[in-house]
């Protein structure tokens, strides 16, 4: 339930991004369902590459003081985007600064979206 749960928030998160960041678009053909395979991509891309990225920048990310991982986020998100449009999903997104932007309206919806969800779930649990 709760994979289902991140796919969904991580599905709406994206919508997010594509309607504010200029530069991130989507085939308005089934949206929705386009959402769904770009969140599953991407969450493939953070699972499998943003590890590697994250290892082989470590310096960088120290140097930083962990500015560096907003850079790995941004090419993370390229990564995905990348890959969908070599699958035809429909999801583009235009350049650098668009990926960078998305990642980061991504990384801010999903945030508040799991507070959300992890506070209903406590209610929940509390309530038993």
């Amino acid at each position: 339930m709760k994979l289902l749960i991140r796919w969904i928030i991580s599905a709406l998160a994206l919508f997010a991004a594509a309607y504010f960041v200029p530069g991130i678009r989507v085939e308005s053909a089934n949206a929705w369902t386009i959402y769904a395979l770009m969140a599953l991509i991407l969450g493939l891309v953070n699972a499998l590459v943003r590890p590697v990225l994250k290892l082989l920048s470590c310096p960088f990310i120290i140097l930083t003081l962990g500015l560096f991982l907003l850079l790995i986020n941004g090419i993370s998100f390229l990564i995905a985007a990348r890959i969908a449009e070599a699958l035809k999903i429909g999801f583009y997104v235009d350049g650098f600064k668009a990926a960078f932007l998305g990642a980061l309206v991504v990384s801010v919806v999903t945030f508040f979206l799991n507070l959300f969800v992890r506070d209903t779930s406590e209610r929940v649990n509390t309530s038993n």
